[in-house]
C-alpha cells in the first residue's frame, strides 16, 4: 500500500515494507520521490525523515532535470553509440549466421540476420554491453578488493533504470548497470570502489566519505563526470 505526505510542493509516495532501515530514493527523469520504510514506523516520524532530508531531495531532482538524455536508439546504420566513453557509428551487416558484434576503428559492426526486428538488435546489443561489463570487473574487483582489505559475495551485472550500482551489506552482493560499459572506464572503475566501500560503511556517511577520499582521492571528479555524461533515454513506467 503507498501513502503520499506532501514538503510544499513535493509530494512523496511511501511504502511501508517488511524492512529494518528507512530507504530514500529519488528517481528519474522527473524526480518522483519516495520512501521505503519498516512496517513499525509511523508516519509522523517518516515525515520528520522526509523534512531533514529536503535539500539533498531539492538537489537530486535539480540534478536529473539538468542531465542530457540520448534520444532514442533505432539500431539504424550511421546511428551513434558509446563503448568505454568512445564513440562508434552503427554499421549493419546481413549474414545467415548467429549474430555478433565487432569494433573495428571508429565502426561497431552489428552482423544478423536479414529481416532481424528492431527488438531483436537491441537485444543483441545489450548482451554484447553486458558481456563486455563482465570481461572487465574481475580484474577491477581483484584490485580493489586487496586494497580495501574487503570480500564481495556476488556481482550482477544487469540493466538499472535509477542507479548505476547497488550493494547489500548483509549478503555482500553489488549490482552494476549494464550501462557502464558506455562510459569511460575510469566511472566504471568509481562505481566499484563505491560500492566496495559499501561493504565498509552502509550509508553516506562522513565515514563513507573519507573512506572514499582514503582510497579514491579523485573520486567526486569521477562522479560528476559520469553524472554529466548523457544517460539513456526510457519510457519512465511509473
Amino acid at each position: 500500500m503507498v501513502t503520499q505526505i506532501n514538503l510544499g510542493e513535493i509530494a512523496v509516495d511511501v511504502v511501508l515494507k517488511d524492512i529494518k532501515n528507512i530507504h530514500l530514493s529519488v528517481y528519474p527523469p522527473t524526480g518522483r520521490v519516495r520512501i521505503s520504510a519498516p512496517l513499525r514506523m509511523d508516519i509522523d516520524t517518516i515525515r520528520v525523515f522526509a523534512v531533514t532530508k529536503l535539500g539533498w531531495i531539492k538537489s537530486q531532482q535539480h540534478k536529473l532535470c539538468e542531465q542530457e538524455r540520448e534520444t532514442p536508439r533505432e539500431y539504424l546504420e550511421r546511428e551513434s553509440h558509446y563503448v568505454w566513453g568512445k564513440r562508434y557509428l552503427l554499421n549493419i551487416e546481413e549474414q545467415d549466421a548467429a549474430p555478433e558484434v565487432e569494433l573495428k576503428h571508429n565502426k561497431m559492426i552489428l552482423r544478423i540476420r536479414p529481416a532481424t526486428s528492431q527488438e531483436r538488435r537491441h537485444e543483441i546489443l545489450d548482451a554484447w554491453y553486458r558481456e563486455q561489463l563482465k570481461v572487465a570487473l574481475p580484474q577491477l574487483f581483484e584490485k580493489w578488493e586487496s586494497l580495501m582489505g574487503v570480500k564481495m559475495g556476488r556481482c550482477f551485472v544487469q540493466k538499472m533504470r535509477t542507479k548505476w550500482g547497488s550493494c547489500s551489506h548483509d549478503s555482500r552482493n553489488i549490482r552494476l548497470n549494464t550501462d557502464l560499459a558506455k562510459k569511460p572506464p575510469e566511472c566504471l572503475e568509481y562505481i566499484v570502489v563505491h560500492e566496495l566501500a559499501h561493504l565498509l560503511e552502509p550509508t553516506h556517511n562522513s565515514r563513507f566519505v573519507a573512506l572514499m577520499d582514503q582510497f579514491m582521492p579523485k573520486w567526486r571528479f569521477y562522479k560528476d563526470q559520469l553524472n554529466k555524461l548523457p544517460v539513456r533515454h526510457e519510457d519512465w513506467g511509473y
